[in-house]
């Protein structure tokens, strides 16, 4: 027989005691003889052939009050007889259907025992309706392929059974406790929850349950941020979750530990607007107040249990449609309420299943009946007969197709599982609320958008949504330091104007105007990069930023080297005229100062053009560490800044700072050896000097400072603006501003004559000849001392002649025909200037004339000659043109020094000094330069 072909090999996992006792029963030899009578294949398989039999049903559950799960069978007996009395109300089935209950009491050996006496002393059971506590079940559903029987369960939802290779003939109309997996994905994609937990029960049952969902969150594409298990206490799980920031957690445990759960929960903040607890729904009323065990009031685990869903399957559809018993579900359940009452027993979760399992199988005998009784007319003139594997088969196919609507929905199978709806339950005010269900048939959830409530304004987020916040620089910020750049870019627009305006007027054309516009185009050029400064990425696209990294950097650089090699042109031409004393003369124009800067921007592109082309500047971004959100909303902020960086910055910033120093210190030393020119038209040195000093402190002081306060954009733009402004304005100031009150005050003083001071150099250059003076006695120096002044004073007077030589001049050259008839009071006036040259160019007589001079009396000054000398020397008309015409030249190179002048120890343009007598030197101590004209 078919059963002594099975082996105990699949039931030692749960109990071999009662392996070991089915197996003595099965091959006892007695009782072996008996069961082989009663099951022999092919005995009284008539019963499709005569209406109106009865078709014995067997029935395992625990109806031990004892046993454990006995008050669910307790409630699906009442169920079970009203499907019956119904079935037979309806007159659509042939049969009567006879129900024999065997108690398993839920224990593996006791359970074998009844499921034998079943098959061995019972009547032909055509199937077996039960199945209750999970071990029981699972050994007795491993079995029935052998004794070809197909089992229907009502209430083992175990996920273990779901697998048909080892269970093929069992069903059942419950779903397993995997069908609400499916349920929680589509309820997790609802709320676009991506991110979850799980903290699970260390129990086969919860574990397997687990097992799927991961393999559906996996389908789904949903992270399990974190799974925990637990035995006992689940603190140390729970603070793990919380740890690695899981805001929805799905939990599988039974309800004495569900209280310790949301305890833990309270204790650590775990609850409310930030987190989403899902657990099982099939706990029993008011379990927080039964499975109690914790040191929580109860007041606590309701605070951490308001808003958790719980999710179970539906045990009554809540469509009012009529199905197949014509009874639509509320008017089953009013039925069912009533048999209750009257045995006085416990309403089971169950019994919806239960009937509707007794539907199951009246359709499915009715279906084997109407294939069996066709292939016996097909076969009408043979004997027909039908064997219980035959039978089984036939069975086992028609459950499969099963489908119709009853009390708990549609009723079909896949692969022996039930397709059933769950539903969602929200735990509100201290009670479960229905707030959603989900049909596994149609995969559709559906929920009710007006009871759901969730402790916030919205639902929870799956995480600590982190939102990038770009550090920007505030508008109002930029508003005001753009404005005060436009104020000085207008200011250097006016000293452009004034300079252009100007620019043949001696005190500018002293002061090069070119150069001068040089500087101000390299002030503007600064001021012009505080606007590209302040721009970042909530301007501009990232390409565009990095555009802006390259531009900025180029016109700050440009613009310093303009401005400042301009400015040290200027000086170094002043430098190289003055302190170059052995030069015979030296004439240095604008166009030489223009290559000299070009010569210095030169370099900079070099350097730049490098830097572009090895390391070019590059969008980086960094991130700070998350904050707070300061409106309150369940968010993190991580701020991030963007900068202009490349892989070797630090190189490339010391070689453009160590070319900028070196220029800042040869503009210094310029500005030093040029400190005692004491001409303003053409010395700038101190204001070069407070130029090179402020600028210098302040770069030095915003370099540091704004690498310091680099994660505070609004702090670093205010600084390098400032430092920008500061600079461009006091260089700009500094050139111009004295230019404009000599202009407005006195526009002649600056190009008037002054003494040259001396420097060091030339003190220790004349040391011998200055110590020969220091011994002339005292009345010789006081003498040498009014030789000076009546020098000065004559230099003056040449500065208000000079206008009136020049007109002598151009007669002379336009008119010499009228030369005989210069008026006579112009010679001594005309010799007196000669004279004066005379004495002041005078070379090679110089000693001599000094020592002549300290000899004579005080009488014999200088300039005080003879009048009747001089009217013996005075030459003739043409004598006078021609002598004009050698000594206003002279002046004329003595004119404006800073664009090309000689100094006092150049020569007439026709002849040393030496070829004539009268052109003597003073010492070299007491040389003067001739640049008043």
């Amino acid at each position: 027989m078919a059963p002594a072909r099975r082996d105990c090999s699949g039931w030692e996992m749960f109990l071999p005691a009662g392996c070991l006792l089915l197996s003595a029963l099965l091959f006892h030899p007695g009782v072996a003889k008996v069961c082989n009578d009663r099951t022999k294949h092919g005995q009284d398989n008539s019963w499709f052939t005569r209406d109106g039999e009865n078709l014995p049903i067997m029935v395992l559950m625990p109806m031990n009050e004892s046993a454990l799960m006995s008050s669910i069978s307790q409630g699906i007996e009442p169920a079970v007889q009203l499907a019956i009395q119904h079935i037979r109300e309806s007159r659509n089935y042939r049969f009567s259907l006879i129900t024999k209950i065997y108690d398993t009491e839920c224990d593996n050996a006791k359970g074998l025992r009844a499921f034998f006496d079943a098959i061995c002393y019972g009547p032909k059971h055509l199937m077996i309706f039960g199945g209750v506590c999970p071990s029981v079940t699972s050994i007795i559903a491993e079995s029935l392929e052998g004794w070809n029987l197909v089992q229907l369960s009502f209430a083992a939802t175990t996920p273990v059974l779901a697998d048909k290779k080892k269970y093929p003939n069992f069903f059942r109309t419950v779903p397993s406790d995997n069908a609400v997996n499916p349920a929680v994905v589509k309820f997790l994609n609802y709320y676009n929850w991506s991110r979850v937990g799980t903290l699970t029960q260390d129990v086969q049952r919860f574990s397997e349950v687990r097992n799927d969902l991961t393999n559906e969150l996996e389908k789904a594409d949903i992270q399990i941020a974190d799974t925990e298990s637990f035995s006992n206490d689940p603190c140390v799980n729970v603070k793990k979750l919380k740890d690695n920031d899981v805001r929805i957690i799905i939990g599988q445990f039974d309800e004495h530990l569900a209280s310790k759960v949301f305890c833990c929960a309270y204790n650590l903040n775990m609850y409310g607007s930030k987190y989403q607890w899902i657990i099982p729904g099939w706990y029993q009323r008011h379990w927080w107040e039964q499975a109690n065990s914790t040191n929580c009031t109860s007041k606590k685990l309701l605070t951490a249990m308001e808003g958790y869903i719980s999710v179970d399957f539906e045990p009554l559809s809540s469509r009012p449609v009529k199905g197949i018993s014509g009874r639509t579900p509320k008017e089953y359940e009013k039925e069912y309420y009533r048999e209750l009452q009257q045995k006085g027993v416990e309403a089971s979760k169950f019994h919806g299943f239960a009937y509707d399992g007794i539907w199951v199988i009246a359709k499915t005998l009715t279906r084997v009946m109407e294939v069996l009784r066709t292939k016996q007319g097909q076969n009408m003139y043979h004997n027909f007969t039908v064997d219980d594997r035959e039978v089984g088969k036939m069975v086992l196919d028609v459950m499969n197709e099963t489908n119709f609507y009853g009390v708990t929905g549609q009723v079909m199978f896949r692969n022996g599982e039930r397709m059933g709806t769950i539903k969602f339950n929200q735990f509100q005010d201290g009670q479960e609320v229905k707030v959603g269900e989900y049909n596994a048939i149609a995969d559709v959830l559906e929920l009710q958008n007006t009871s759901i409530k969730f402790q916030g304004v919205e639902p929870p987020k799956d995480r600590t949504f982190v939102r990038l916040q770009r550090r920007h620089i505030n508008v109002p910020l930029y508003s005001i330091l753009s404005t005060i750049t436009i104020l000085g870019m207008l200011m250097a627009g006016a000293f452009l104007f004034f300079n252009i305006k100007n620019r043949n007027h001696r005190l500018i054309k002293m002061s090069s105007p070119y150069m001068n516009n040089l500087i101000i185009l390299g002030g503007m050029l600064s001021y012009a990069s505080i606007f590209l400064f302040g721009l970042d990425g909530g301007f501009v696209s990232d390409k565009e930023f990095e555009t802006l990294c390259t531009v900025r950097t180029w016109i700050l650089i440009v613009g310093y080297t303009t401005a400042f090699g301009a400015m040290f042109a200027k000086t170094w031409r002043v430098h190289a005229i003055f302190k170059n004393v052995k030069m015979k003369k030296k004439i240095i124009k604008d166009q030489k100062l223009l290559i000299i800067v070009g010569g210095m921007l030169l370099i900079d592109l070099c350097i730049l053009i490098c830097w572009q082309i090895v390391d070019p500047l590059r969008r980086t971004v960094e991130e700070y560490s998350l904050e707070a959100d300061p409106q309150g909303r369940d968010i993190a902020i991580r701020p991030f800044l963007e900068h202009c960086e490349n892989t070797h910055m630090t190189i490339w910033l010391g070689i453009v700072y160590a070319y900028k120093g070196l220029l800042m210190l040869f503009g210094c030393f310029l500005a030093w050896e040029t400190r005692n020119v004491s001409i303003p038209a053409l010395n700038d040195s101190k204001y070069i000097g407070m130029s090179v000093y402020n600028v210098g402190i302040m770069c030095i002081i915003g370099a540091a400072v704004s690498f310091l306060t680099r994660d505070q954009p609004n702090v670093q733009f205010c600084i390098v603006a400032l430092v920008i402004i500061f600079c461009s304005t006091i260089t700009l100031c500094l050139v111009f501003v004295p230019k404009l009150i000599t202009m407005r005050t006195n526009p002649d003083a600056a190009t008037q004559n002054r003494r040259l001071k001396f420097t060091q150099n030339q003190k220790k250059e004349d040391s011998k000849t200055s110590t020969s003076v220091t011994s002339v006695n005292q009345t010789n120096t006081s003498r040498l001392d009014g030789l000076q002044t009546d020098n000065h004073r004559l230099r003056m007077r040449i500065t208000e002649l000079d206008k009136e030589l020049e007109e002598v001049t151009m007669q002379l050259q336009d008119t010499p025909e009228k030369t005989p008839y210069i008026k006579q009071n112009h010679y001594p006036d005309a010799n007196n200037i000669l004279s004066i040259r005379n004495f002041t160019d005078g070379k090679d007589g110089e000693k001599s004339i000094l020592k002549n001079h300290l000899e004579q009396k005080p009488q014999a000054q200088w300039g005080s000659m003879d009048p009747s000398r001089i009217s013996r020397d005075l030459p003739f008309p043409e004598h006078i043109h021609r002598r004009l015409s050698l000594q206003l030249p002279i002046l004329h190179h003595a004119y404006l020094p800073s664009i090309g002048g000689v100094d006092a120890s150049c020569t007439s343009p026709n002849g040393s000094p030496g070829s004539s007598p009268r052109h003597r030197h003073m010492p070299p101590s007491y040389r003067v330069m001739v640049s008043g004209l």
